[in-house]
């Protein structure tokens, strides 16, 4: 079995103390691919480290966080510019909008989701997309973007069945983690009928583990108890479900 994590900051600090060995225990247990998402340009050099370290399992991603558009955020989408030149990414991430920290900033992270979205295009990439009490102000740009070129994950998808399938008609699978394992999670009550190959799995570490592990950091072994929770909604063995979420996985970023 071979699982991916299509989602997870392994370069963080929180796994500085025992990074090899959080990432053997994923191994471990089947989580053999892991793309990692960029937070902003101070991350790019740990983020080549790791990848120098397990150069046949990680996979990097560039791009701007919303919550890191700051005033500087035309520096970082410079940097994030300068970085796709390189070739060595798969995808322009994580990107979006999210306006549960800080509302005043919302023009500046819809500059810099079109902007990067843009990118994505010009290098024939797909996007990860962060949103956040944003459903409305995200949508609202993939409708103006969508068609050929766009394509995606939904990372951490907490909506509605209907935003869901909304999701998916822009070509975005839908990133689910540790949110389906909660009991006010609320996506598990739908997730069923939604296909799976329209999904990837991800663990967001070191943020939102799953049940039993809620409220701890989180890690990318981790990644089997969302599988579990998804074994019971799908009503399918744990191959099967890894099988096709990183069939889906390798749709979305061509490796």
């Amino acid at each position: 079995m071979i699982l991916t994590d299509t989602h997870a900051h392994l370069y963080s600090e929180a796994f500085d103390d025992d990074r090899d060995a959080m990432i053997a225990r994923a191994m471990d247990v089947g989580v053999k691919r892991f793309f990692l998402p960029a937070i902003d340009s101070t991350y790019t050099t740990a983020m080549h480290e790791l990848q120098a370290k397990y150069p046949e399992n990680m996979f990097l991603l560039t791009g701007l966080h919303p919550t890191h558009v700051k005033e500087n955020y035309q520096k970082e989408l410079k940097h994030v510019s300068q970085q796709l030149e390189t070739g060595k990414y798969v995808a322009v991430g994580e990107i979006g909008i999210d306006l549960y920290w800080d509302k005043t900033l919302l023009k500046q992270q819809q500059e810099a989701f079109v902007f990067q979205i843009h990118l994505a295009k010009k290098y024939g990439l797909p996007i990860v997309i962060h949103c956040r009490e944003a459903f409305d102000e995200i949508f609202e740009i993939l409708e103006q973007e969508k068609g050929e070129g766009l394509s995606g994950v939904f990372h951490c998808f907490t909506g509605t069945e209907q935003q869901a399938l909304r999701a998916i008609g822009y070509n975005m699978k839908l990133g689910i983690g540790g949110v389906a394992t909660f009991k006010n999670g609320k996506i598990d009550r739908f997730l069923g009928n939604i296909a799976l190959e329209s999904i990837v799995l991800e663990t967001d570490a070191p943020y939102l583990a799953p049940v039993p592990y809620r409220g701890k950091r989180n890690e990318s072994a981790y990644l089997v108890n969302v599988l579990e929770k998804l074994e019971s909604i799908y009503d399918k063995d744990a191959d099967s479900i890894a099988a096709i979420t990183t069939e889906n996985s390798k749709q979305i970023f061509g490796i």
